[in-house]
Order: structure tokens, then C-alpha cells, then sequence
């Protein structure tokens, strides 16, 4: 649903009218002053196709600097604002605000799109069955695949006849493949490839492994080449209302509730079980599998003889199995509902690098193609393996994701499923 800006004004009491399209910026806005940046201009005014674009806008200074770049560059950008929930949170009526403002500060058309019950029935109550079912999900891998990308697609091409759109990821996009490594041999020509952001520190590859390729081919990253720092900078330099504005530390629903905690609390009633060892043994009680996590040791409420760790979550018990780190550690695991990005899906085994984790170091492993599960196949990514480590992994830990990669390129990814 498209929300016109007297609507959202009265939402929030603020005027989110934009300049008009016709508003060119781009005139008077001073070349960047960082190389970086300008490297980043420059790539997208050589940009093949049609240089018209709406920005996934959060009202965050990433995605205000990837328009600014864009303007600059000579493209016609238009903002596009995704709705997801109401009061309180970075994503909502302050992030509304902010990317309203930033729009009329560049001279761009602002839109915000109520996106809200989308949001609640694709990530909300996705994560409160995968919490209450034991596994620890991960929304934002799924939500730019269900919630942003693809519908923003959809909607600024059906209202605003714009086929491309651009967000502030730090990951970068190769539109046709190099040479193939030997070790990628599923390669073919006309894939759109994913790879890492420049910033190692800042790489948000990890959470996009799930985008198809009709999306990936009509996306733009432009702070794919540019380092967190030079951001701020450029920000500060083009004088962006967002420059300074503090970034979310957390996932938005626990920004949105005030803890991750108090989002489960409000739906999920709490449920007394047990804290056991792996033998059954009881050694101590729980409110609620939710609240635990893979490879938790802070927080327990037990007192043991040496750390424990949280190593299984079992909802048919509602138990919290622990067990001292060395137990903890595991040689394999089995991934489901692969998205494979810049690869065919391989019909042998294949040795690749996995992240398990976002803030998790890429290791070696081999990964063995498995037949599908009847959920897999439902999922529309009928594609599982099985991975074996080279060294074996802690916090190995089931609904979060395991994304293959060959050095900076993204060959695919799943769900950890056991």
C-alpha cells in the first residue's frame, strides 16, 4: 500500500511532502571528498542501462549518503521508505522523519510504502514460531528477501515505472561473471555475482546470500567500495542531516521493544522448564527456551564446577541442554534451503569457505550435496548439503545461516537445520 505524504504527515505530525521531481541538486553539490567516494561516483555514471533508481531510504546515514552519490552522479533518484512498524524504532517514525528530510535536503521525491502487515506475517511471527520452536532464526537475511527487495522492486516499478533500486549495504555486485576458478566450476555466463564489502568490518554480504538472481541483477550497492569511515566523512562533508545520527547496535525489533527479551515476552507466555546436563541430569530452571541461545554461558541462573554452554534447545521437552565447552564444539552440519548466487547448484562435492555467524570468521570446509526435504522444496530452494569442517566449529547453532563463499565472492547459503 502506498502511503501519500498528507497521510503520513498526519501519522506523524510532520510535513513529508518532497521537492518537486523536476529538482536537479546534482549542479550545485561539490565533488566528493574522500577517493573512495569518488570512485563510487564514478562507477555510476558509467553504470550501463538507465539511470533512474529509488533508494530503500531507513532515515540511517548509509542509505541517505548511497542517494546522495547517486544525485551526485546524475542519476534520477527517487526515495523509497518501507513502513514496517508503528511508535518507537530507528525503522519507523524517526527513520520516516529523517528520510523525508534527507529527500527534500537532496531535492528528491520521497514515497513510504505501509508495509507493516507484510512485516508482522513475514518476520514477526516467523520469529516468534521459530523462538518458540527451539531454533534461533535469523530475520534479516529474510526479511530483504520477503519484506524489501523484491517488493520494493515491484512496487517502484508498477507505480513509479523505475526497474532498478540501490541501498546501503557494504557489499558490492559483479553484473557479468570473470574468468571461473577452478574451484567454482558451476559457474555460467549471465550471472549477476555477490561479493564482499570492501570493509571487512562493515560486510553485509552475509545477510543478502538470499537474494535471486532476478533481484540481485537489478540492484545497486554504492557504498559497496567505501570503508564505514569515509561514510561518516562524506556525510559530515555534504552536510547530511543524517551524518552524525548513531547507528542501531541491535536487531529493529529489540531497538522497537527496548530489548530482544521484552519482543519474545510480549508474545511468547512464559514457560517453566529445565536447565539439564546432557546425561538429564537437572541442574537448574528456565522461564522460557526463547531466552537462550547456541553457545550462550552468560546468563544461565546455575552454578556448576566449570562454564557451561547452552548446546541444544529441546521444545518437545521444553529443556535447556548444557554441557562444558569442550562438548560443545561440532565437526559438521547439515544446511537446507540453499540459495546458490553465483554458482549452479553443485552435483558433487565441493570445498568452500562458510560463515556461520555475521560476526563469525570464514572457515574451510566440504560441503556434500544431500537430497531435499519435503520442507526444502516447499521453501522454493530445493537445494541441501552437508558441511564438514576442517576444524571443528563452537556455536554451531540451527535457523541462522551458513553462507559459502570462494575468498570475496558469495557463492550461496542456507539454514543451519541440524
Amino acid at each position: 500500500m502506498f502511503l501519500p505524504h498528507d497521510s503520513a504527515s498526519r501519522v506523524f505530525g510532520v510535513t513529508l511532502s518532497p521537492a518537486p521531481a523536476s529538482a536537479t541538486p546534482s549542479s550545485a553539490t561539490p565533488s566528493p571528498a574522500t577517493p573512495a567516494a569518488a570512485r563510487a561516483v564514478e562507477r555510476l555514471r558509467a553504470w550501463p542501462g538507465e539511470h533512474r533508481v529509488a533508494v530503500g531510504l531507513s532515515g540511517g546515514v548509509d542509505s541517505s549518503l548511497s542517494a546522495a552519490l547517486l544525485v551526485e552522479a546524475g542519476w534520477q533518484v527517487e526515495g523509497l521508505t518501507l513502513w514496517l512498524m508503528s511508535g518507537k524504532g530507528s525503522c519507523c517514525a524517526e527513520g520516516l522523519v529523517d528520510a523525508a528530510g534527507l529527500c527534500d535536503q537532496l531535492g528528491i521525491p520521497h514515497h513510504v510504502v505501509d508495509s507493516r502487515a507484510h512485516f508482522q506475517a513475514q518476520i514477526v511471527d516467523f520469529l516468534v514460531e521459530g523462538y518458540a520452536g527451539g531454533v534461533t532464526p535469523l530475520p534479516c537475511s529474510r526479511c530483504n528477501r520477503e519484506v524489501k527487495f523484491a517488493p520494493m522492486l515491484a512496487w517502484a516499478e508498477a507505480e513509479r515505472g523505475i526497474t532498478r533500486i540501490a541501498t546501503g549495504h557494504y557489499a558490492r555486485l559483479r553484473p557479468s561473471l570473470a574468468a571461473a576458478s577452478a574451484s567454482c566450476s558451476g559457474e555460467r555466463s549471465g550471472r549477476t555475482q555477490l561479493l564482499r564489502g570492501l570493509d571487512a568490518g562493515k560486510d553485509q554480504s552475509y545477510f543478502l546470500y538470499d537474494l535471486p538472481q532476478e533481484v540481485l541483477g537489478r540492484l545497486l550497492f554504492p557504498l559497496g567500495e567505501i570503508s564505514k569511515p569515509d561514510t561518516r566523512l562524506e556525510a559530515e562533508r555534504l552536510g547530511l542531516r543524517t551524518a552524525s545520527k548513531p547507528e542501531s547496535q541491535d536487531l529493529c525489533l529489540a531497538d522497537h521493544h527496548g530489548s530482544m527479551r521484552a519482543f519474545l515476552d510480549a508474545y511468547l507466555q512464559p514457560r517453566q522448564g529445565e536447565i539439564v546436563l546432557a546425561d538429564g541430569t537437572v541442574i537448574g530452571q528456565h522461564d522460557g527456551i526463547e531466552h537462550f541461545t547456541i553457545g550462550q554461558r552468560k546468563g544461565l541462573g546455575v552454578a556448576w564446577r566449570e562454564p557451561l554452554h547452552v548446546v541444544r534447545l529441546d521444545a518437545a521437552m521444553n529443556r535447556v541442554v548444557v554441557a562444558p565447552r569442550a562438548e560443545a564444539a561440532r565437526s559438521g552440519c547439515v544446511v537446507g534451503a540453499i540459495n546458490w548466487v553465483s554458482i549452479d547448484p553443485p552435483a558433487a562435492p565441493l570445498s568452500l569457505e562458510v560463515q556461520v555467524r555475521y560476526r563469525s570468521g570464514p572457515v574451510r570446509a566440504r560441503f556434500t550435496p544431500l537430497a531435499p526435504t519435503a520442507t526444502d522444496g516447499a521453501a522454493g530452494r530445493p537445494h541441501r548439503g552437508r558441511l564438514e569442517f576442517e576444524q571443528e566449529q563452537f556455536s554451531i547453532t540451527p535457523g541462522q545461516a551458513a553462507v559459502f563463499y570462494a575468498g570475496e565472492l558469495v557463492l550461496g547459503g542456507g539454514l543451519i537445520q541440524a
